[in-house]
């Protein structure tokens, strides 16, 4: 076969610039070639361990605290001391206490004047109250006065000297032998003494 020379020549260019432009396959080494090459050595950094110590969390303990209400001390008023007026004595010669102006001893028939707990008048004769008109005890004010008082309950009866303490019963002029409708019978001196003696607002005491 002929090759031309102008082929052979470009095969020959072509393999000169192959081998001055380099290729990445390794020439062949030539039978006799004493070079040797050198390992690849290939340092491995050692692994660091970092050991993380455990993170210890305190948590303190929570107290509670209670705390209690005040405690609230109400202190009671102190009962103010009851005043009592202490019982007016007894007047002398009298089963009255000394602070009435007249008395009446519904037992006994008699009355008497007082002032400032002395016996003034008396004791004199009474008729009171007949059955079913019995006079009430107690202790009275005197309401009011009339001197020639007709009685409206009884026929107009007349009812001298009248001193009024407890409602329609008085003091008046009577009989001191028949007993009454309640009323104080006196004798027409008495009645007077009376009549002239007591004044409205005047304390009238009545002992059975």
């Amino acid at each position: 076969m002929r090759v031309s020379k102008t082929m052979l020549g470009a095969m020959v260019v072509g393999m000169a610039l192959l081998s001055a432009c380099g290729t990445t396959e390794q020439p062949a080494a030539s039978v006799g070639d004493t070079s040797t090459t050198k390992p690849t050595t290939t340092t491995v950094a050692p692994t660091t361990t970092t050991t993380v110590e455990p993170t210890t969390t305190t948590v303190a303990p929570t107290t509670t605290t209670t705390t209690k209400p005040p405690v609230t001390t109400t202190t009671k008023p102190k009962p103010k001391p009851t005043t009592t007026k202490p019982p007016a004595p007894q007047s002398e010669g009298t089963p009255c206490k000394a602070n009435v102006d007249a008395c009446i001893d519904l037992s006994a028939n008699q009355s008497w004047l007082l002032k400032d707990g002395k016996v003034i008048y008396g004791p004199v004769p009474i008729t009171h109250g007949r059955p079913g008109y019995r006079t009430p005890p107690g202790t009275f004010k005197v309401g009011w006065k009339d001197i020639d008082h007709k009685s409206s309950a009884f026929n107009n009866a007349p009812m001298p000297y009248s001193v009024f303490f407890n409602g329609g019963i008085a003091f008046h002029a009577g009989s001191l032998k028949v007993q009454s409708h309640g009323c104080i019978h006196l004798s027409n001196a008495a009645a007077q003494k009376y009549y002239n003696s007591l004044a409205v607002g005047d304390l009238v005491q009545v002992v059975p």
